[in-house]
């Protein structure tokens, strides 16, 4: 496996996948925040089943509480299949439905989100739920980090 630095040596840190439908919006939030919140402790990684390109409004609500996203792309899940994963969590109903196998995964988790980027409405209405689903993301995140990881 390719690491970020582009070396192929076996990681030390437990990995976590995220998955959603287009690793748009809720998959790259929780990627984000776990790596926030214990990037020290988890070598963290997101896929989309149908991936498109990152939602600005993910961006927005990650630089408003000072995380960077430039690091941040969209990408697909077939890549990864065959990687070794601790756990993979997918995000939403749709990805846990239709979510391939990966069979070099210890642990598989649900963890779904209400789709921010289906909200309608002006500018200010979407981005208040963008908002409300990275804060309940980033809830979820501490709470099994706490109690689970």
């Amino acid at each position: 496996m390719t690491h970020p630095d582009g070396s192929t040596r076996p990681s030390k840190k437990p990995r976590v996948l995220f998955i959603c439908t287009g690793n748009t919006a809720r998959s790259q939030l929780a990627q984000a925040l776990m790596e926030r919140r214990a990037g020290e402790r988890f070598e963290i990684v997101s896929a989309g089943l149908e991936p498109g390109e990152v939602n600005p409004l993910t961006v927005q609500v990650l630089t408003e509480i000072g995380l960077k996203a430039d690091h941040l792309y969209a990408k697909g899940v077939k890549p990864l299949i065959a990687e070794h994963f601790h756990y993979v969590i997918t995000v939403c109903d749709r990805a846990e439905a239709s979510c391939p196998i990966f069979p070099n995964a210890r642990y598989r988790l649900a963890w779904p989100f209400e789709d921010p980027a289906a909200a309608t409405g002006s500018e200010a209405e979407r981005l208040a739920v963008f908002r409300r689903v990275r804060d309940e993301i980033d809830h979820k995140i501490q709470d099994w980090l706490e109690h689970s990881a």
